[in-house]
C-alpha cells in the first residue's frame, strides 16, 4: 500500500468516526448539537463570503484590454504594404 492509500484510508476511518461520534451527539444532546452544527455551517459560509469581499476589495483592477482598431473600408483593396504600417507602435 503506497502513501496515498494509506491516506484514504486514514480519512475513510476517520470520516466514519466523525459519523459515529456526530450520531451519538446528535441522540446524546440533541439541542445543543444542532445548534452547533447550524451556527458552524452558516458561520463557515458567512466566513467565505468575507473572505471573497475582502479579496475583490484590495485586488487591483486589471489593465484594461487594448484592441486595434479594423482597417478603414479604403484600406481593405490596397495591396499588401501599402496603406497601414506593419511596424509595431511603440510602447510608453
Amino acid at each position: 500500500m503506497n502513501k496515498d492509500q494509506a491516506y484514504g484510508v486514514l480519512i475513510l476511518v476517520g470520516s466514519l468516526a466523525g459519523l459515529g461520534a456526530y450520531g451519538w451527539l446528535v441522540y446524546g444532546f440533541p439541542m445543543v448539537t444542532l445548534q452547533v452544527t447550524a451556527f458552524l455551517a452558516v458561520a463557515a459560509v458567512l466566513v467565505i463570503l468575507a473572505w471573497i469581499g475582502w479579496t475583490m476589495a484590495t485586488t487591483p483592477p486589471p489593465e484594461p484590454i487594448e484592441f486595434e482598431s479594423p482597417p478603414a473600408p479604403e484600406e481593405l483593396g490596397k495591396p499588401a504594404g501599402e496603406g497601414r504600417s506593419a511596424e509595431p507602435k511603440a510602447e510608453s
